[in-house]
């Protein structure tokens, strides 16, 4: 049996760090306002001008080519997960591997909110699966300022930008992706959007004016279907693969924020010290959450440990990943 396992992992964000104090100066925003509600201390922001998600993905995958010896040729495919593309079209998935010399396979976007990545690396994990394809990347870049509104307190402090790429191989051993479990339920549509910028409503002066092409968000009731499905998703693969607290060496949920975190945390009966978190320093970046944990939980990774993934994202789309860690820390 053909199994995906990720083989190698790289992140990328901005230098540029965007911290609570000086939000404070640019909207009514407190750092004690938003630890307390978010958990969130900086964000990284890509400042050059003319640069999109393309920017932090290329560097994610040329810093994972490089660490993996893997030539640009030998890739099959990319798929990129991101809310924020450098264009309508041509998809940042072809951009990032025109820009990485990668030219003997094929790659498209994958636009599932939050969970874009989540979904990449399952719909990844096919292609591996059907023998047909050896090496895949999956990507989540994210320029999420693009989309933020600095004067909305309740939505621009959440946010930051960056890129994770994962390297996927097929194996026959016991490890990589054993099992997932993606939803889906349109009904969230009306609370977590982007109101214009698309078909149904294209950009002219008057959605300009009204300041529609930002994220517009409903912070409560994405809060209560997070942590509900989140956690329900989690339970259901983690039962019917025999999974419990003490077999599982990670929780790794999208990073969101803090109190959601926690919340699902303590449903699925986690300590503390296996939940990865990384918000504080990071923001929600989207489709880059659970690439930015993987690579800094790395080296404490080892060949077999169990993970879950969970995440969480606009559409609604939700879902769960357990998969068997591939490698020892390099020496």
């Amino acid at each position: 049996m053909i199994r995906a396992a990720i083989t190698g992992i790289e992140v990328y964000v901005p230098d540029y760090i965007l911290t609570n104090e000086e939000l404070s100066r640019m909207v009514d925003t407190s750092d004690e306002w938003i630890m307390t509600r978010i958990g969130i201390k900086e964000r990284h922001i890509i400042r050059e001008e003319g640069k999109g998600s393309s920017f932090v993905g290329v560097r994610a995958v040329e810093q994972l080519l490089k660490k993996t010896n893997t030539k640009p040729e030998e890739i099959d495919f990319v798929i990129c997960a991101t809310v924020t593309p450098d264009y309508q079209f041509p998809a940042t998935a072809n951009i990032i591997m025109d820009k990485c010399g990668i030219r003997n396979g094929f790659g498209y976007d994958l636009n599932a909110g939050c969970s874009g990545f989540l979904y990449s690396l399952v719909t990844g994990t096919q292609f591996i699966e059907s023998g047909r394809y050896k090496k895949g990347i999956v990507i989540g870049a994210e320029k999420m300022s693009s989309i933020v509104d600095y004067t909305d307190r309740n939505t621009c402090c959440i946010f930051g930008d960056g890129s994770g790429a994962v390297l996927l191989e097929p194996t026959t051993e016991d490890i990589g992706v054993i099992d997932s479990q993606l939803l889906s339920d349109g009904v969230g549509a009306a609370h977590l959007h982007q109101k214009a910028g698309g078909s149904v409503k294209p950009a002219s002066h008057e959605t300009i004016d009204n300041r529609e092409h930002f994220i517009y968000q409903e912070g409560q009731a994405v809060f209560k279907w997070a942590v509900s499905k989140m956690s329900d998703v989690t339970e259901e693969v983690m039962k019917r693969n025999n999974l419990t607290v003490d077999n599982v060496a990670y929780l790794i949920p999208h990073q969101a924020n803090l109190r959601i975190i926690d919340a699902v945390g303590k449903c699925l009966g986690f300590p503390p010290e296996k939940v990865m978190v990384n918000i504080e320093r990071y923001g929600n970046t989207t489709s880059a959450t659970l690439a930015l944990c993987l690579h800094e939980w790395e080296n404490k990774l080892r060949k077999g440990d169990n993970l879950v993934l969970t995440t969480f994202g606009a559409g609604f789309t939700w879902g769960a990943v357990y998969l068997k860690w591939a490698y020892d820390p390099k020496e």
